[in-house]
């Protein structure tokens, strides 16, 4: 009770101190003399009186605050916990962000984050026009492009994207995207079911097309169709003499359009790519990325790779660099897309279909470019929540790929997804027009793609078997790489995942952990260490260099013998019971690898 009735003490000297400062600031301001009674130095010495007075009671009220401390230690550490306690310090969405934040908005945040992958909760109060930074290089500021450059149609794709994001990104196309230029926008939506893409999307193009009637276009799926399909559509609706197609979870930076359009005008037969800065899924800042082109490896996964040496010689980061294939966003010729086929309409869910478009451009008379001063910021997503495993639709969309671009080579992406070379059951849609489209583009054979185009993949033609790699003792049991870093194989249970991928070559190596795609990285190859019972991995390059016994006598259902040091590698019940991997004299024990190639 004495602690509030000093509050309130303090409180009250405190109001009327302001009351008087203020009464005499607007008397001095007004050129009027103090009230009656009041003279100059009285009132300076009444002030005084009462800021001692004030100070006093704001120590008397310390000490009591203190003291009720003492008696209730926890109150006021209760009460500031009970404000913004962490509800999920595990969740990487407050990892860096969230600080501050009430329980409300915690939860709020976090089931946002569920649904969506990226941090909605901001995105929403984040303004739809907001600045992002100039990640370009300088030179791109200083160049000068054509008036007359073709028109585009922006085709934004999504399903259940957050309604703040799409804003944010037709936003971002009008604002920075020169009018003339821009013909149309196309929304398609692969059958979204969150309810604010319906009524309020409308609502917010219907105020967009009171200032630019028509901009927007929007389609609907009447049933989900992948983002193959949703690319697929977007084209078919498209009318302006080039066709973007654009993630709709992005923003496009000043200048984004026209360092596109430039190189389609020179040149209609290249399909162009911005570089795409990557937008942090928890806090939304933009993170400059370096220009690079896109690749991939045997599996059709895309992957960012180096520009080939003669890009880097120039010293120029502006200059446009070739590229292997298409990571997704893309620019090119509308009727230059149509002439070779459009895009895929076998492809179903997701993966590959960008990989398929790259190759098939190279392969049918284009040409594919990064073009590093257009940039455009992408949300890159801690996970996809719409398809949350991508392998069935992956692997089904690259062996369609390989069954109709990649000749000889289609086995490779078979031994990728480690499967039989034959009989895999996996029903990859009709390709039999796609092939008469091959036939009537009179499409170069894959062996030129990859001796012009991608040099750095490995063709893998020395290759006798792969897969799993198991002791006819254990059927159970496969080898595996073990742990990581490491070089120490080990017998696990057999879960057919990377780690346990094995191949068997002409070479007579042995291959543990999965072959690498490209030349650029090495293998590991099992090892006699030629002392000790233990097997070791090595890099293949340096095994071979440092003439390591690394070469092995294997004929399928046989034993794996070493050619050096004559000893084979077996398995034997360890000191803990379990069962390991040893280099010892030959006893007979006998191997098979999954997948022959050729029977040795």
């Amino acid at each position: 009770m004495k602690t509030y009735m000093l509050k309130a003490g303090v409180i009250g000297a405190f109001l009327l101190l302001i009351y008087i400062i203020i009464y005499m600031t607007a008397s001095w301001r007004s050129g009027s003399s103090f009230p009656e009674g009041f003279k100059g130095q009285e009132v300076l010495r009444r002030l005084d009186r009462m800021e001692r007075t004030v100070n006093k009671l704001a120590k008397l009220m310390k000490v009591s605050d203190q003291r009720s401390n003492n008696l209730f230690p926890n109150v006021g550490q209760e009460k500031q916990e009970a404000a913004s306690p962490m509800l999920h310090p595990d969740s990487i969405l407050f990892a860096k962000w969230g600080q501050g934040l009430s329980e409300e908005e915690q939860k709020e945040a976090e089931a946002l984050f569920h649904l969506y992958g990226y941090n909605v909760f901001l995105s929403n109060q984040l303004p739809n026009d907001r600045k992002l930074p100039d990640t370009r290089d300088n030179r791109c500021l200083t160049k000068n492009y054509p008036k007359d450059l073709p028109n585009v149609s922006v085709v934004l794709i999504y399903i259940n994207e957050a309604l703040s994001v799409i804003q944010r990104a037709i936003q971002s196309i009008m604002n920075r995207t020169p009018k003339h230029l821009l013909k149309e926008i196309i929304l398609v939506d692969d059958y979204s079911t969150y309810n604010d893409l319906g009524k309020q999307l409308e609502d917010y193009i219907g105020q967009i097309h009171k200032e630019w009637p028509g901009l927007i276009k929007k389609v609907r799926h009447k049933q989900q169709m992948g983002l193959s399909q949703s690319r697929l559509t977007g084209w078919e609706h498209a009318t302006a003499d080039v066709v973007a197609i654009l993630d709709a979870h992005i923003e496009v930076t000043e200048g984004w359009a026209e360092p596109l359009l430039a190189r389609i005008k020179a040149d209609r037969t290249v399909v162009v790519s911005p570089v795409f800065d990557k937008v942090h899924f928890d806090d939304l800042h933009v993170e400059r990325y370096v220009p690079a082109s896109h690749g991939f490896d045997w599996a059709l996964w895309c992957m960012y790779e180096s520009f080939d040496s003669d890009w880097y010689t120039t010293g120029d980061e502006s200059q446009p660099g070739k590229s292997p294939s298409v990571m997704g966003i893309f620019a090119a010729d509308r009727g230059f897309l149509g002439e070779i086929g459009g895009l895929d309409g076998g492809m179903t869910v997701y993966g590959g279909e960008n990989v398929e478009l790259g190759i098939r451009v190279w392969l049918c008379g284009g040409s594919v470019e990064v073009v590093p001063c257009s940039r455009v910021a992408h949300i890159e997503r801690a996970y996809k929540p719409y398809a949350p495993d991508l392998d069935s639709a992956m692997k089904r969309n690259a062996l369609r790929a390989a069954e109709i671009w990649l000749d000889d080579y289609k086995n490779n992406v078979l031994i990728s997804w480690n499967l039989p070379l034959k009989n895999h059951g996996i029903n990859i849609g009709d390709v039999s027009e796609r092939k008469k489209l091959r036939e009537k583009l009179k499409c170069k054979p894959f062996k030129w793609y990859l001796d012009n185009v991608y040099p750095s993949l490995r063709t893998w033609e020395d290759v006798l078997g792969y897969g799993t790699l198991q002791n006819t003792l254990l059927k159970r049991y496969c080898v595996d790489q073990g742990a990581v870093p490491g070089n120490i194989p080990i017998l696990y249970e057999c879960h057919s995942l990377q780690p346990q991928l094995c191949s068997y070559n002409t070479d007579n190596e042995i291959i543990v952990g999965g072959l690498k795609s490209h030349k650029y990285n090495n293998n590991h190859c099992l090892v006699d260490p030629g002392t000790g019972s233990t097997p070791t991995l090595q890099d293949c390059q340096v095994a071979k260099q440092n003439q390591l016994h690394m070469h092995w006598d294997f004929k399928q259902g046989k034993a794996i013998r070493n050619k050096a040091t004559n000893r084979c590698l077996e398995v034997a019940q360890g000191q803990s019971t379990f069962y390991e991997l040893l280099i010892q004299q030959c006893s007979g024990q006998s191997w098979r690898i999954e997948h022959l190639i050729t029977s040795f």
